[in-house]
């Protein structure tokens, strides 16, 4: 079986936020930071050298298929903030609602700034969503 390419690094968390241009990014990866790091109460490793995330798990899928990965994290990217709430987001049709303005992939959240969403909404999501993965 091919060895996962994306792993926890050692790399400096802060180094790598710190290299952040837009200086409104850079302050809500640190708003992102302080919240997942409560929540999820770990500490935060680089992913593949561009995702911060917190914590870990095993997974192994039917076909044999498993690795480990993080229980939630984010990424600036230069379009928009992407926060990974591994639990998806079919469950939580209410709550996202009343989150404000995104977009989703399969377990990826998109916004363009904190501003934009409901940040007790988005704790609620995060605290569900690493509930769900360590259950």
């Amino acid at each position: 079986m091919a060895d996962m390419k994306t792993r926890a690094s050692d790399l400096s968390v802060e180094e790598y936020l710190n290299k952040v241009e837009d200086d409104r990014k850079r302050d809500d990866c640190y708003a992102i930071l302080a919240l997942m790091r409560e929540i999820t109460d770990e500490e935060p490793k680089i992913w593949g050298g561009s995702m911060i995330g917190f914590g870990s798990y095993h997974y192994k899928y039917p076909s044999g298929h498993e690795g480990d990965w993080f229980l939630t994290g984010f990424a600036p990217r230069k379009q928009n903030l992407s926060l990974y709430i591994m639990a998806g987001f079919e469950r939580h049709g209410e709550l996202m609602q009343k989150l404000g303005k995104y977009k989703t992939g399969k377990s990826c959240l998109y916004v363009k700034t904190l501003d934009d969403i409901d940040r007790e909404v988005l704790r609620e999501l995060i605290e569900l969503s690493v509930a769900h993965v360590r259950a």
